[in-house]
C-alpha cells in the first residue's frame, strides 16, 4: 500500500488473504520474523472463521527492525532452546490451535540444533501437542541439510515430517533430496519459486520466450515448472495483491512441453553462484 503503517499493512494483508481464499488457496505460511505476520494471519483467520486453512510458521529468527524500512538489521538468527521456547509461546499466542506445522527457520548444516539434544527434546515435546515439526533450508548446501535433518530422531521417532526448501528454475540442486524426502513420507513445501521476484520482473530471455509462447507471465511459467515436480506437495507464493495472485495462478493452466523444458533447464545455475547473487540483492 501507499502507506506502510501497521494498520495499513494489516488491511492489505487481509485483502490479499481474502483473495487467496476465494481462489481456493488453503495453506498460509508465516514466521516469527516476518514482522506481524502471525498476528495479522491469526486475526484474519479468527475474524473470517476459516478453520479449513492450514497454517505453518517458523521460529529461529527474531524481527528487530522496529517497523522501519531503514533499519540496519531486520532479523537475527538463533537456533537455541531459549529462542524456541520464547518464540513457540509467542506463535501460540497469535495463532493458537490454528498452528499445524512449526518449522526451524533457515536450517543449515552448521546449525547448533544438530548437536543440541535439549532443543531436540523440546521440539519433540511440542509435537506431542499435535503439531507437525519441520524445517526450512537456505544456501548452497540445502541438499545436505535436508538429508542430515531427516536423520534426526527423538524417542525413536523421526523428528521432522515437513521440509521447506528453495527450488526454482535457477536453483534446482535440492531437487533429488526433496524427492527422497517426499518418498520417505515428508510433506515438501517449495519456497522462493520466483527467486525472490526476479523471475517475475527480471526474467531471463529463455523464460520470457516460453512465457510468450504460452501467453502468460514469466511468473506463471516459473511456477508451472515447480508444480510439475511430483515431490512438490505445497508451492508457496508471495503475491501481495489480487493482480499478482491471479497472474501467479495462471500457472495452473500452463502445460509445458519438451521444448519448454529444455529452455528452462538451461537456466539452472551452480548453487554457490545462485546464492551469492541472492545475497547481493538490495533488500528493502
Amino acid at each position: 500500500p501507499a502507506r506502510r503503517g501497521v494498520e495499513d499493512l494489516r488491511q492489505a494483508t487481509w485483502k490479499a488473504l481474502d483473495a487467496a481464499y476465494e481462489a481456493g488457496i488453503r495453506w498460509v505460511d508465516a514466521a516469527r520474523s516476518y514482522g506481524r505476520s502471525e498476528e495479522f494471519l491469526g486475526g484474519w483467520r479468527s475474524a473470517r472463521g476459516h478453520e479449513d486453512v492450514t497454517v505453518s510458521s517458523k521460529w529461529g529468527y527474531a524481527y528487530v527492525g522496529e517497523w522501519r524500512l531503514d533499519a540496519e538489521v531486520h532479523e537475527v538468527k538463533e537456533h537455541s532452546l531459549t529462542r524456541f521456547i520464547d518464540q513457540y509461546a509467542e506463535t501460540r499466542r497469535f495463532l493458537g490451535d490454528a498452528l499445524a506445522v512449526y518449522q526451524v527457520h533457515s536450517l543449515t548444516t552448521d546449525s547448533p540444533l544438530f548437536g543440541d539434544k535439549s532443543l531436540q527434546a523440546a521440539l519433540a515435546e511440542a509435537a506431542q501437542e499435535g503439531i507437525r515439526l519441520g524445517f526450512s533450508t537456505s544456501g548452497p548446501l540445502q541438499a545436505e541439510t535436508v538429508k542430515r535433518a531427516l536423520e534426526l530422531e527423538a524417542g525413536g521417532q523421526r523428528l521432522f515430517s515437513t521440509v521447506q526448501s528453495t527450488w526454482n528454475v535457477l536453483e534446482t540442486s535440492v531437487g533429488e533430496a526433496l524427492r527422497e524426502a517426499h518418498q520417505a513420507g515428508c510433506h515438501v513445501l517449495v519456497k522462493e519459486a520466483l527467486a525472490n521476484g526476479r523471475l517475475a520482473v527480471q526474467a531471463p530471455q529463455a523464460l520470457q520466450e516460453v512465457a510468450t509462447r504460452r501467453g502468460v507471465g514469466t511468473d506463471a511459467v516459473a511456477l508451472a515448472a515447480v508444480l510439475e515436480q511430483p515431490w512438490a506437495d505445497t508451492v508457496l507464493i508471495g503475491a501481495v495483491s489480487s493482480a499478482q495472485l491471479q497472474s501467479n495462478l495462471d500457472a495452473l493452466d500452463v502445460e509445458l512441453d519438451g521444448t519448454d523444458h529444455e529452455a528452462l533447464a538451461s537456466l539452472a545455475k551452480a548453487p554457490h553462484a545462485y546464492w551469492d547473487e541472492r545475497a547481493a540483492l538490495p533488500w528493502t
